[in-house]
């Protein structure tokens, strides 16, 4: 089904059938083991692939427009987010964690940062970059900016003449000790709360920077997730995204960026179980005809179909307001922030009783490896449970409504 009919241009349009057709190629026939390719021998082919295509680059935006959205591009990469996720979440998340760890520098149009960007690129393919915010105390108490304000940010960042000095860890940020490029979130200050918060750019090999094992996760193994460690790490002062105040806008827009790609992520997940199911229960035969003929199937696969619908529908309509800026509120007000809260929540449970209706219609199937559907059944729950969960999103739909006050 082409669903986007409306609000895609030709161009992008071409972009999403070359992806499609991608997955479709080199992801679908080697899904199932992906999970076991615990040398990232298939997945790094996948993504050298992808790599040719382009999928890694990234270039500055307008110097004049102003860091409060993510630009004209979100509502097709959202949609390509959703095509590789219907292929493989993991996947789809190391591209989509790329563009995201690079907004900051490619809204500023910080010139250093993108140069230094693609000189790595020439030296590894693919280069990938990773945005290091979670840590080991407090969680995701960093993404609650209206509450806490960057206070507990503990990753400190000092200037030293034409350096800045950074120490401090963080936790699980995808495609560490993968990526070429990290882009830390840190604060420079306690007591300037969010004027002390920076977005600081450390290449891999910089002295100080190291990483700790890979988390072996229920799902996702495409994405790599590690502990990373800063011990007197120095890079110089021009690789800080922009400045004091702008650096908390470029902050809070990526996580509102990052929960719409999450929906898209999510729906993917439910779109590909959604297909597998869809196949099984018509070659699956009952009492004399296939399993999707009788009605108690027929109204749970209606079901599953209207939420995958509805989800992606709400995802596409707010990728579209953050691609217009001069129409709708920026990508770093609580307004927004809102309703990329509830696309993330609503997608994210939506993909669970997906899934989980798919376990139920293909019995003992369900959970055997090779009929796909229990591996999105583990992606979509971690999905839900990253930038924040579920609780911590309800909190930011709640203040896009009214001053809501954690206490």
């Amino acid at each position: 089904m082409d669903y986007f009919p409306l609000i895609v241009s030709d161009q992008d349009r071409m972009i999403v059938q070359m992806i499609r057709q991608f997955v479709d190629r080199e992801i679908m026939p080697v899904r199932h083991l992906l999970d076991d390719d615990n040398e990232h021998i298939i997945i790094n082919d996948i993504l050298r692939k992808l790599s040719d295509l382009g999928v890694f680059r990234v270039r500055a935006r307008d110097e004049q427009a102003e860091p409060d959205a993510a630009g004209p591009s979100l509502v097709t990469s959202c949609i390509v987010l959703e095509e590789m996720s219907r292929g493989d979440a993991g996947i789809g998340i190391v591209a989509g964690v790329n563009g995201w760890a690079l907004a900051p520098a490619s809204q500023t149009g910080n010139k250093e940062v993108l140069d230094l960007f693609e000189s790595l690129g020439q030296k590894e393919s693919p280069c990938l970059a990773c945005f290091a915010m979670t840590e080991p105390a407090g969680g995701c108490d960093i993404e609650n900016i209206p509450a806490l304000h960057g206070k507990t940010i503990h990753t400190r960042a000092v200037l030293d003449g034409d350096e800045w000095v950074i120490n401090g860890a963080k936790r699980f940020p995808s495609s560490a000790n993968v990526a070429c490029l990290y882009c830390v979130v840190c604060q420079t200050d306690p007591s300037k709360k969010e004027e002390g918060i920076a977005l600081i750019y450390v290449p891999r090999e910089t002295a100080g920077l190291s990483f700790g094992k890979f988390e072996k996760k229920a799902g996702m193994q495409s994405d790599r997730n590690a502990d990373i460690y800063f011990d007197n790490v120095r890079v110089p002062r021009t690789y800080r995204a922009s400045e004091p105040g702008m650096d908390t806008q470029l902050f809070k827009s990526n996580l509102t960026i990052g929960r719409v790609c999450s929906a898209a992520a999510a729906v993917g997940c439910a779109q590909g179980a959604f297909e597998e199911v869809l196949r099984y229960t018509g070659e699956r035969v009952a009492e004399g005809k296939p399993l999707r003929e009788h009605s108690i199937a027929a109204g749970m696969l209606a079901e599953m179909a209207t939420g995958i619908e509805t989800a992606r529908a709400h995802y596409l309509q707010v990728a579209y307001m953050l691609s217009h800026r001069d129409q709708y509120p920026p990508a770093y007000s609580e307004q927004m922030l809102c309703q990329a809260s509830i696309s993330k929540n609503y997608a994210t449970e939506m993909a669970i009783m997906v899934t989980n209706k798919a376990m139920e219609l293909m019995g003992s199937y369900g959970y055997i490896r090779d009929y796909h559907v229990e591996k999105y059944w583990r992606d979509v729950k971690e999905i839900q449970l990253w930038l924040g969960g579920a609780q911590l999103g309800r909190f930011d739909i709640a203040r896009g409504y009214y001053p809501y006050h954690v206490t």
